[in-house]
């Protein structure tokens, strides 16, 4: 397996595991792997395996985000903020 491949593997796994966290730590939805997996690695790879690392990553990079995956972030964590304040 590449350098490349096993990076790849490592950060599919840690968005996974984030997305089984409990919350309202950071996680993201299936939507959001699918639509920000490009980004994490283009923007975020340094970071792989380290989940938090990864998700402050993301966000100090917001403006550099694919409009897709800026847009369903935006919602997930709208979604997250609600449930921490118990709507």
């Amino acid at each position: 397996m590449t350098f490349h491949r096993t990076s790849k593997v490592a950060l599919l796994f840690a968005l996974a595991a984030a997305a089984l966290s409990a919350r309202p730590g950071p996680a993201f939805s299936s939507e959001a792997q699918q639509m920000c997996t490009g980004d994490a690695l283009r923007l975020c790879g340094h970071e792989v395996p380290n989940v938090q690392r990864i998700t402050a990553c993301m966000v100090k990079q917001r403006a550099n985000l694919s409009p897709g995956c800026r847009a369903v972030m935006d919602r997930d964590h709208a979604a997250r903020r609600r449930a921490a304040a118990g709507e």
